[in-house]
């Protein structure tokens, strides 16, 4: 049977760097039920000159199709076949359209590590009925600084978030223009007022940008929109079924807490009981939610219960639980809107 090795890029956070191959092996197991063309047996981690792999054997050689999804693994740095002791890196083909300091350059406390962001986003995706796929919509509803919605970004998808934190969203919405002026990326960039009834309800960045002039006189465009406000309402900001997916990391409880309507909270489950049918009639049937969440505060089938509540079809997915530090232990579920 065909080998292949996958290399692990070398994570900035030391403690998701030594869980990063046990990841992989779950993602590589959701790519190989949801997307690739050929079934990947027998993973696991495997040290190849000191260095640390992931590797699998299939039942066929790899499509370059094939190789091409993988190329999307979150933690993935070179795609091997493994010929004896010989290893023969492989074309990749990922999604990535703009340049990696996108993700990257944002230093602050709190900040989600991108590798996991990443891997959120592609189990999410391959839960919907378009995979990863081109045109999605991607909702970020506790979006903070933006770290799910540049990656979206970075995928050639369209983005919008919502969240409360003002300082969040002044932080992101300068980061954003910033970096667009500094990349010379064709956009418009605006802050508006948003207003119901006279009274100021919240703002909305909204952005457009091509990567090139004729890129963007040809319609080939992507669009950026956050909304500082409260994310319970969100429905005030975006029309129902207006997007593919929903991907979130919901608050630990450590960092900043979660408020769900009675104050600071440790636990995310009272905000996710009131968010998520919220959330859930913003996705388009067909579509996937995925959210990440410190498990000392709440269960997954405690979370599992609440978004089959809302409609949703929890999938029977890996373990994707890791440590992350004393406080936090995370976790992932997934489910799909029929």
């Amino acid at each position: 049977m065909p080998r292949y090795a996958l290399l692990i890029l070398p994570a900035f956070n030391r403690v998701y760097g030594e869980s990063a191959a046990r990841l992989t092996r779950a993602e590589l197991a959701v790519f190989s039920a949801r997307a690739l063309d050929v079934d990947v047996v027998g993973s696991e981690e495997t040290r190849i000159g000191g260095v640390p792999y992931v590797t699998f054997e299939t039942a066929r050689p790899l499509a370059d199709a094939d190789v091409a999804l993988l190329s999307n693994l979150s933690s993935v740095y070179v795609v091997f076949g493994m010929e004896g002791e010989l290893l023969r890196p492989l074309a990749m083909r990922p999604r990535d359209r703009l340049s990696s300091d996108l993700i990257t350059i944002q230093k602050y406390a709190g900040k989600t590590n991108e590798h996991f962001t990443k891997l959120l986003l592609n189990v999410t995706a391959l839960a919907g009925d378009k995979g990863l796929g081109d045109g999605l919509s991607v909702f970020d509803p506790l979006c903070g600084r933006g770290t799910t919605l540049n990656q979206a970004l970075m995928y050639g998808y369209d983005a919008y978030g919502i969240d409360v934190d003002g300082k969040d969203f002044e932080a992101y919405t300068g980061f954003i223009k910033t970096w667009l002026r500094n990349k010379r990326l064709k956009h418009t960039a605006e802050t508006v007022p948003v207003r119901r009834e006279r009274a100021l309800v919240g703002r909305r960045l909204n952005v457009t940008f091509g990567l090139s002039k004729e890129a963007v006189k040809a319609g080939d465009v992507q669009h950026l929109t956050v909304v500082n406000a409260d994310t319970l309402k969100s429905r005030d900001f975006f029309k129902p079924r207006s997007f593919d997916l929903l991907v979130t990391d919901a608050p630990y409880g450590v960092q900043h807490g979660s408020k769900g309507g009675s104050g600071l909270s440790r636990s995310p489950l009272e905000l996710l009981r009131q968010a998520v049918p919220v959330w859930a009639e913003l996705l388009r049937p067909g579509g996937a939610m995925g959210i990440a969440w410190n498990t000392y505060g709440g269960t997954r089938a405690e979370l599992g219960e609440i978004l089959l509540d809302a409609g949703l079809q929890v999938m029977e997915y890996p373990d994707f639980e890791h440590w992350v530090d004393q406080a936090i232990v995370r976790d992932i579920l997934v489910a799909h809107k029929p």
